[in-house]
């Protein structure tokens, strides 16, 4: 039986819709986004020019909730790599953002450089624990330079055959971006059809849909491309001071995004994925390593549930700035909860001091981290031949288990977890080995891992229109 969660009552995910409904009639989202205002108008929200807020019908919200697919496929160039949705598996997205590294031999936190984001992505390429690519660093590059920014998806594409969650900051970018589609994908069509990205829309908080970012996405519409809405209401700060408000905050903004995605294009596959967190009531700063992380993100897997959509929780975050006993206790116990209540898609391994820091070996440790809490969601199989009657008689009082066949067929299945990082041997063989480090250990791992693995590579005719588009790009900023 699997193990069992919930944080939530049936009743408690009901009065979260209820109340997510009373507050977009009533209150309803300031829409930035003019664009963005007349589609919502058009599909029968009501719209306050003057002030760009827009109050939304239930039977607006009711209609996009139901025209929202509840059954599709994060594709990649890997057809082995499919990744179905609602379809009861758990896949692990690494998280990203950060805007240092930690050099764990030199006990320094350096500025990410592209060196690192290229390492990330190949990295997590060779990891088959990772399903998902979300780039890991940001390095100091100008985000509205158009070359760099196809020359940062050529180097996506070329490293990592894997699905994609991103987004683009413009809608000059979305433009150069269905260029590069095309020429990886082949044509348009088989994007849609093949979803090889997911594109990350996070409305700021509270009740806002931005402009920028929303008039990216929408430039983008007809290619039927996921949409994965992620608002990061922060407990304290831009939600109020508890969690069931700040749940009902997010279901708020999700749901607006929602209709204005389902009101652009009705069918578009969308991902429930609110990012709720705490700020730390002393600082006001984001709070990662809160426990509170770990409640939040059973409730969103919850709520994406109660609607039947496909579920992505972000959670397992630290605010310690180096691997070591905090980052580990803080991750696991904010890890615990969410794997139980089993999202299709979870967030979080491998950026330390709140998602800001890239490192190596804590992906490494989040994977075995992950791990074990993927064993205990699977619980305790009760299926008929699994309670081994006849073996206990068999071997009767005072006797070993070990020479049965039931126990060598134990461990090689699921029943039994072998971690695959750490000391497992007593304190003689230990000591014996020099007391090796866990960090020295993992360094030498994914120097293993990296040296042995090659990216699916794209053809030369692909390279080379790749190439074409970033000269292209490069041109077309110094006229």
């Amino acid at each position: 039986m699997r193990a069992q969660l919930q944080v939530l009552s049936q009743a408690d995910q009901a009065q979260v819709h209820e109340r997510t409904l009373s507050l977009l009639m009533k209150t309803g989202v300031r829409v930035e986004t003019a664009r963005g205002r007349r589609i919502l108008g058009l599909a029968g929200a009501m719209v306050d020019e003057n002030r760009r807020v827009v109050r939304f019908p239930r039977a607006l919200v009711e209609e996009s909730l139901s025209s929202a697919p509840r059954v599709f496929s994060l594709g990649g160039r890997r057809p082995e790599l499919n990744l179905p949705m609602n379809a009861g598996n758990c896949f692990l997205l690494a998280d990203g953002g950060a805007f240092w590294v930690y050099d764990a031999e030199a006990g320094e936190r350096r500025p990410a450089e592209r060196a690192d984001r290229i390492k990330s992505t190949r990295l997590i390429d060779a990891l088959d624990e990772i399903s998902l690519y979300w780039w890991m660093v940001r390095e100091d590059f100008a985000s509205n330079n158009m070359g760099d920014f196809v020359a940062y998806w050529r180097d996506v594409f070329t490293h990592t055959s894997k699905h994609v969650q991103d987004s683009t900051n413009n809608p000059a970018q979305s433009r150069w971006l269905s260029e590069i589609l095309q020429v990886v994908f082949g044509a348009q069509d088989i994007v849609q059809q093949l979803h090889p990205l997911s594109f990350l829309l996070s409305p700021p908080s509270p009740l806002t849909i931005d402009e920028t970012f929303t008039d990216a996405y929408l430039e983008i519409t007809g290619w039927n491309i996921p949409v994965a809405m992620m608002p990061m209401p922060l407990m304290g700060t831009t939600s109020p001071g508890n969690l069931i408000s700040t749940i009902v905050l997010g279901n708020c903004e999700v749901l607006a995004m929602l209709c204005l995605v389902q009101a652009a294009a009705p069918g578009t596959p969308v991902i429930y994925a609110p990012a709720l967190s705490v700020a730390d009531p002393r600082s006001g700063r984001f709070g990662s390593g809160a426990i509170e992380q770990a409640l939040l993100g059973a409730a969103v897997t919850e709520m994406a549930r109660y609607y039947r959509l496909p579920a992505e929780a972000s959670t397992g975050g630290t605010d310690h700035h180096i691997p070591g006993i905090q980052a580990s206790y803080e991750r696991a116990l904010n890890w615990m909860l969410p794997t139980l209540s089993w999202p299709d898609i979870l967030v979080g391994p491998g950026l330390l001091s709140g998602s800001t820091v890239l490192s190596y070996e804590q992906l490494l440790i989040d994977i075995e981290i992950f791990q074990r809490c993927r064993r205990i969601y699977q619980g305790i199989d009760c299926d008929e031949g699994k309670w081994l009657d006849e073996v206990i008689a068999k071997v009767g009082p005072g006797g070993n288990y070990l020479a049965q066949r039931s126990t060598r067929d134990a461990v090689r299945s699921a029943e039994w977890y072998t971690p695959r990082l750490g000391v497992h041997e007593g304190f003689d063989h230990w000591d014996a080995a020099g007391r090796p480090d866990l960090l020295v250990e993992i360094r030498q791992k994914i120097d293993q891992v990296l040296a042995h693995h090659q990216p699916l590579p794209l053809d030369e005719n692909q390279m080379r229109e790749l190439a074409h588009i970033e000269q292209k790009a490069r041109l077309q900023e110094t006229t």
